[in-house]
């Protein structure tokens, strides 16, 4: 069962999706906010991480910079949820150093069909 971290300062937008996923065969872990994230990764290695761009403390823009460039954290995929669509915001996330990028509200078919892309395992390069 793969786990997944989603870090979701939103209440609502937690459980709601929180639910979806374990119904789908997740193991899900939340974090409210980045730095809580940040920590939940390094503990926990996830399998991949779900990062609201938009959170208080350390916001999932510098929370992802901060993920990848730690060596014990940087091959976890991260798809970025934020409810700005444009493309800047998008190349703003990748940038960031998210593998991904998803609008909210969650279209659950799309966000399901990019997380079994980044968990499909990859051949050794």
């Amino acid at each position: 069962m793969p786990t997944v971290l989603l870090v979701e300062d939103n209440e609502l937008n937690r459980d709601m999706l929180s639910r979806r996923l374990e119904r789908r065969g997740f193991r899900i872990i939340v974090a409210e906010d980045g730095a809580q994230g940040i920590a939940l990764a390094q503990t926990d290695r996830p399998d991949l991480i779900l990062m609201d761009m938009s959170l208080p403390k350390v916001d999932g823009w510098e929370a992802t910079r901060r993920l990848k460039g730690d060596d014990s954290t940087r091959k976890i995929p991260i798809i970025a949820l934020t409810a700005h669509a444009m493309a800047v915001d998008c190349q703003r996330a990748l940038d960031a150093g998210c593998d991904a990028f998803d609008t909210k509200p969650i279209d659950l078919p799309r966000l399901l069909g990019k997380i079994a892309e980044l968990l499909e395992p990859r051949p050794a390069s």
